[in-house]
């Protein structure tokens, strides 16, 4: 019987560990502590990690599973089972101590927000095969190093270990082991031993029960383990009446998530999540969300290197966990380095594993819709330069023809935007539209179309390498694009004609701010790929998938091009992992006011560059002024015109310093204001404004006003900026203006694509080459054959 001293405040000391068998189990119906309050807890929170901490309210009543992984970071009892493969090393004698420690530091970090931990631990037979050899090694080497010397000890061999024994030999170490990590983090654990028949006994089951109720109401973790001294030998198909046999670790989870009306379950195993077919065949692909009535899909291998189940063990148990209402994620908790927090991300709703689902979606998973990207891009890059074009037109027809539909959905985005009051005023500029809008969208889809009639497939060089061996480098699709865009469903459109002018399979990822104007765009430009059955390749991502999710599919997409804020890009070009990211993070444009610089140019060119549209990422936001113009009639029309405009003026370090009287000092000289807002700075010279500009650009758009052609050049050929004008707004800094039609987005990467990206940014090259009968021995020292290597002239290109 566990006696009441057991459960007393010394017993509950950090990493203090307790001992219970059900065998001795009592139901304990009177606390004997406290219940610590939520808030002491989180008083108590340590910087011990540096995994981000989640702040959400815990409390949900069991019932039925989780239907989405955005909603396990709700889940507040959760249950993680260890198997062999992730608590052994691959020798298996012994334990990962590194993965050990990366577990428990997860677990305690989840424990400490106030959610209630249990472990499932396997482990027990492996440390104690290590613990058994080395006494059986040591005995021996002492014996034999009496008789036969050293040379032979590498010789010994090893009796066969009995698991029982092991498990014996191995259990107290294994819980010494979680006591001394649980230690660190001032939590106290507390390990059961439970067999298959303890779960028949009615009696056993309910002081079982009323164990782990008290221990998770005094924040402790229990660790629970199958009793492998003792188990007898898992019987085949014992499973009755629904109710799942403990015949292993695996199902021992399961049981005690439904007995414990668990939210979570998660299954950590030596694989990724579960596969379609055996992992490591060809055409194995890791099954994000396991649906009941999928096992006929799934051919399952063999089981793991150690340990009694196997992923079709597992399958069983999550199935029957969930249909006890618990959610299951099974993934891989063997490589920390590679998986990292896996526990966390986890319930964080991050898509690691395989999440089991009991609710169906309506629609194609995204890496279905990543599949018909890629074939639907592939169809789209065959049909005729015409039949492209002719898509786009027909799209662009749509958007004139359908404009009451169009600006009808716009608009419930708009008051519900409005209403929720969750976009700042740029941001709902962005997210409307209007008939001037979508007629200028029309438009520049035209202009796509026509000037879109040669560029997939064009021979850009032809090289004569030898007699009747000819190569041609000639233009073709990048593949499958995710453009990933917020308030601006006006870019849906732009991006999905440059995707189909040059052959692209495409993926559109919106804020959900524009939902219902995205969704009557989509429509559309389905419909005008229907024209030539294409309809497949461009897809909407309608599904709950976060953005970052999105960034880690890199065997489905080869280019990510982010169009929004600058947080929004830094934040994919952190996640995208494998996947190049084409974009800019900021738009921090200047305009140099020179001391030849036109009275009237500067006027019209910084009221245009500020003013024209503040939210645009080629808007200006810094303006420098030569310091030989301070305290002129220039100036002063300068600082006139921009509080007539009602720009509010934030003054760097040198211009304060040379006003009694000056506006607010700028905070940061890399700043994008994004509204009617803008620093004023002074510089000596053109070349301390070319300086400025490399020091707290962002390499987007930077503009020179002067009459004077040498400095202007100077300034044009120094500034290492994407786009660099003379006596032009930095508004000009947009596909369209360029004659580009439309674009992706502008680039201030130094690789591939810069500036206003249009069609010929979405195309990569092949090489062809074309011969007959040649191979490379025949070009040897004393081959038949030499290289030639003569440039040969293109093809004339169709000016029509």
């Amino acid at each position: 019987m566990l006696c009441r001293a057991a459960l007393s405040p010394s017993f509950r000391s950090p990493g203090r560990c307790l001992l219970f068998s059900p065998q001795y189990i009592t139901a304990v119906s009177q606390p004997y502590l406290p219940v610590p309050s939520l808030a002491l807890r989180n008083e108590s929170l340590r910087c011990w990690s540096n995994i981000p901490f989640i702040t959400m309210p815990l409390s949900r009543t069991h019932g039925k599973s989780f239907a989405h992984r955005s909603e396990l970071r709700h889940a507040k009892r959760i249950v993680v089972k260890l198997g062999s493969a992730v608590v052994t090393r691959g020798d298996e004698c012994g334990l990962a101590l590194g993965r050990l420690a990366s577990i428990v530091e997860q677990v305690s970090m989840l424990q400490n927000q106030g959610r209630e931990m249990m472990i499932v631990t396997s482990g027990a037979v492996a440390f104690g095969k290590q613990r058994l050899r080395h006494e059986i090694l040591l005995s021996q080497s002492v014996r034999q190093a009496l008789h036969s010397g050293q040379n032979q000890l590498k010789d010994m061999a090893i009796p066969v270990l009995e698991a029982r024994a092991c498990a014996a030999a191995g259990q107290s170490g294994l819980m010494a082991l979680y006591e001394a990590m649980f230690t660190q983090y001032s939590i106290c654990a507390a390990q059961i031993l439970v067999t298959n028949l303890d779960f028949h006994d009615e009696q056993k089951r309910r002081n079982l029960n009323g164990t782990l109720h008290e221990l998770l109401r005094m924040n402790i973790v229990p660790i629970i383990n199958t009793n492998d001294a003792v188990v007898p030998p898992p019987e085949p198909n014992s499973d009755l009446q629904g109710v799942i046999s403990v015949k292993d670790n695996d199902s021992l989870a399961a049981r005690l998530a439904v007995e414990m009306k668990t939210d979570l379950l998660i299954v950590l195993s030596d694989v990724e999540g579960l596969f379609d077919s055996p992992p490591g065949s060809d055409d194995a692909k890791l099954i994000d969300i396991f649906y009941p009535g999928d096992q006929q899909s799934v051919t399952f291998g063999t089981k793991s290197r150690v340990g009694m189940g196997g992923m079709e063990a597992k399958v069983k148990a999550a199935l029957w966990a969930l249909q006890g209402g618990t959610s299951v994620v099974i993934a891989n908790g063997t490589y920390p380095k590679i998986s990292g927090h896996v526990i966390t991300d986890i319930v964080e709703g991050k898509k690691v594993g395989t999440f089991f689902s009991e609710v169906k979606p309506a629609g194609p998973t995204v890496e279905q819709q990543g599949e018909m990207a890629r074939a639907g891009g592939r169809a789209l890059a065959a049909l005729q330069p015409e039949q492209r074009a002719e898509i786009i037109y027909h799209l662009a027809d749509l958007l004139t023809d359908q404009r009451e539909e169009i600006l009808s959905a716009n608009k419930k985005d708009l008051e519900e935007a409005e209403s929720k009051g969750r976009l700042a005023l740029p941001l709902m500029k962005r997210l409307s539209l209007s008939t001037s809008k979508l007629n200028s969208l029309a438009i520049g889809l035209r202009q796509i179309a026509a000037s879109s009639q040669e560029s997939v497939g064009r021979v850009i060089r032809r090289t004569r390498i030898a007699k009747d061996l000819e190569l041609e480098q000639v233009t073709v699709p990048i593949g499958v694009l995710l453009v990933i865009f917020e308030s601006r469903p006006d870019c849906l459109p732009q991006v999905s004609a440059l995707a189909i002018a040059s052959g692209n399979g495409l993926l559109l990822k919106g804020g959900k701010e524009a939902a219902h104007s995205n969704q009557i765009l989509h429509h559309l430009t389905q419909e005008a790929l229907s024209i030539h059955g294409v309809k497949d390749a461009v897809q909407l991502v309608n599904t709950r998938e976060e953005v970052e999710d999105l960034c880690h599919l890199d065997k489905l997409i080869d280019l990510i091009i982010p169009r929004g804020s600058s947080q929004l890009v830094r934040d994919i070009q952190k996640a995208a992992k494998g996947i190049p990211v084409m974009g800019h993070s900021e738009g921090i444009c200047h305009v140099y006011v020179d001391t030849e610089a036109s009275v009237e140019k500067v006027t019209r060119i910084v009221r245009d560059s500020k003013c024209e549209y503040p939210a645009a990422c080629n808007a200006l936001e810094t303006l420098l002024i030569h310091r030989d113009l301070l305290r002129t009639p220039l100036f002063d029309q300068i600082i006139d015109m921009l509080r007539v405009e009602q720009v509010k003026i934030h003054a760097g370090p040198k211009f304060a310093s040379y006003l009694t009287f000056s506006p607010s000092e700028v905070k940061s000289l890399r700043t994008e204001y994004g509204d009617l807002e803008c620093c004023i700075e002074v510089v000596d010279s053109v070349q301390e404004a070319i300086d400025h500009i490399h020091k707290y650009g962002s390499s987007h758009t930077d503009v020179i006003i002067t009459e004077n052609e040498k400095t202007a050049e100077f300034f044009l050929q120094h500034v290492d900026s994407a786009c660099v004008f003379w006596n032009a707004s930095t508004r000009f800094s947009d596909g369209y203006r360029f004659g580009l039609g439309a674009e992706v987005g502008i680039s201030t990467s130094r690789i591939h694509a810069r500036g206003p990206v249009g069609i010929e940014g979405l195309l990569t090259t092949k090489w062809l080459l074309k011969g007959e009968n040649h191979v490379v021995s025949d070009f040897s020292e004393h081959g038949s054959l030499k290289f030639l290597h003569e440039t040969l002239p293109l093809p004339q290109r169709n000016t029509n």
